[in-house]
């Protein structure tokens, strides 16, 4: 089963080898609005090959995969966030 993937923007940054890694991500909620989420660690799980991701996602050797915790209402909680060098938009899995 296919998760939705939902058009996020993400702030990250990038170090002087060329890695990067999240650090915020906002989204726009239900009513509207935008929230902001600090990611509080991340696992990066680019670079391994084309495959499917457990939410159903394929994403290929070039795409940026990051498994993120944010907090949500005091409870932690794991996204998934997507990012193609080539479309320059940071997609995002699960909240």
């Amino acid at each position: 089963m296919r998760a939705d993937l939902k058009t996020v923007d993400v702030i990250c940054q990038h170090s002087r080898d060329g890695t990067v890694f999240p650090l915020k991500v906002r989204v726009i909620d239900d009513d509207g609005e935008y929230q902001t989420y600090t990611i509080k660690d991340y696992r990066d799980r680019s670079h391994r090959g084309t495959r499917e991701l457990p939410d159903g996602v394929y994403v290929t050797d070039r795409t940026l995969v990051f498994e993120c915790h944010v907090m949500v209402f005091g409870m932690q909680k794991m996204i998934r966030l997507y990012y193609d060098p080539s479309g320059t938009i940071w997609k995002m899995t699960a909240m």
